[in-house]
């Protein structure tokens, strides 16, 4: 276990502290106010200077995330509310979506509203406001390492249709720098199911602002419409505030790592002496990044998102052949780590080292 630049053992550990909760916990509460009154929470503190809250009642999604008390996120005029006020119709998801560290999208649909078939879909499906089961709060020691774990299942499944059950974990251990999210998705159901995942991660000011830069293993980027593609060249720049901005959306096809995650990352040489938030999915279930740039003010934002396919509404992903399926009893894994960069060096250590994968990827 690393505290404050040095390593120590278990033992090392048990003879200083009177209980783990001193250098690091998960505490449990649930919120008391307005629209988030009775949403269950879990906030992790791994002794490192890294905070985040998941939310249990919002399909373990993550809302609130700092480091050393640096905000990393966005979060929407809305806040926090509870799932009961979901709107499912047209684009009444933005009413409850809170924006935060992770908002997940899916799990049989995501993207526009509209139609496939005879069913009539709204915003970016239902997950978020799903409510997790049996969820468990694992932490532990394993040999030296001091582990924070949540654990629980989600379930999108309706009578006469299809049905998927996500299992996710969300784990750190003290003194690390980062977060893990680990995801299995199964389909218990009995006929084949349409499958989209989106992991909506939504950075925010101060580490986003007009000097910060996105770096990430891309192969190749598309536009998903004509304003982003009069902006094309500017995919990976930032800008101060901008009024009545018109959102941009950019398609990564991602490349994987010696390991077989791709990388991207936001960062921003002038916060902090340099800081950055990095984020590593696996590519074989995760191939692509969506970026949604949005510099409005008020509604000033960076969504990197590791996703399944392409975003767009399931008709149109059925008729271009990228609709994603499951086979009954098939099961999917995905694996989402999000950490921080934090000096020059680390900064300049993760380009170059994306810079080298593109290029040999390359040829």
């Amino acid at each position: 276990m690393r505290i404050n630049g040095k390593e120590y053992s278990r033992n090392d550990i048990d003879r200083r502290i009177g209980n783990i909760n001193q250098i690091g916990n998960t505490v449990h509460y649930e919120f008391t106010d307005g629209r988030s009154k009775g949403v269950s929470a879990v906030e992790f503190n791994n002794g490192s200077g890294l905070r985040f809250t998941v939310l249990p009642d919002r399909g373990l999604d993550i809302v609130n995330c700092t480091y050393k008390g640096v905000n990393l996120v966005y979060q929407t005029p809305n806040g926090l509310a509870h799932p009961c006020f979901y709107e499912p119709q047209g684009l009444g998801w933005l009413r409850t979506f809170f924006g935060g560290l992770l908002t997940t999208c899916g799990l049989t649909y995501f993207g526009a509203p509209g139609k496939d078939g005879e069913e009539e879909l709204g915003l970016h499906g239902r997950y978020s406001t799903l409510p997790a089961s049996r969820v468990q709060d694992l932490s532990r020691w394993e040999d030296d390492r001091y582990i924070l774990e949540i654990k629980g299942i989600v379930e999108e499944s309706t009578l006469f249709g299809d049905k998927l059950r996500l299992i996710r974990s969300i784990s750190t251990e003290i003194g690390r720098r980062s977060l893990t999210i680990h995801d299995t998705v199964e389909n218990y159901g009995f006929r084949i199911s349409p499958f989209n995942i989106l992991y909506h991660i939504n950075i925010g000011f101060p580490l986003l602002d007009e000097s910060s830069e996105l770096v990430l293993t891309s192969l190749k980027t598309e536009p998903y419409d004509e304003v982003s593609k009069n902006n094309l060249k500017d995919w990976n720049r930032f800008s101060l505030p901008v009024k009545d901005f018109k959102e941009q959306n950019f398609l990564h096809t991602m490349i994987g790592d010696d390991e077989g995650y791709t990388c991207a990352a936001l960062v921003n040489r002038k916060l902090a002496g340099g800081l950055g938030l990095v984020i590593r999915s696996s590519i074989k279930s995760l191939p692509f990044i969506s970026e949604w740039k949005q510099m409005g003010e008020g509604d000033y934002v960076l969504g990197i998102e590791p996703c399944n396919t392409k975003i767009e509404n399931r008709a149109l992903l059925r008729k271009h052949g990228r609709l994603p399926m499951l086979e009954p009893g098939d099961k999917r894994e995905m694996i989402v780590e999000i950490g921080v960069l934090e000096g020059e060096k680390e900064i300049e250590d993760f380009s170059k080292k994306v810079k080298d994968t593109v290029s040999s990827n390359r040829g």
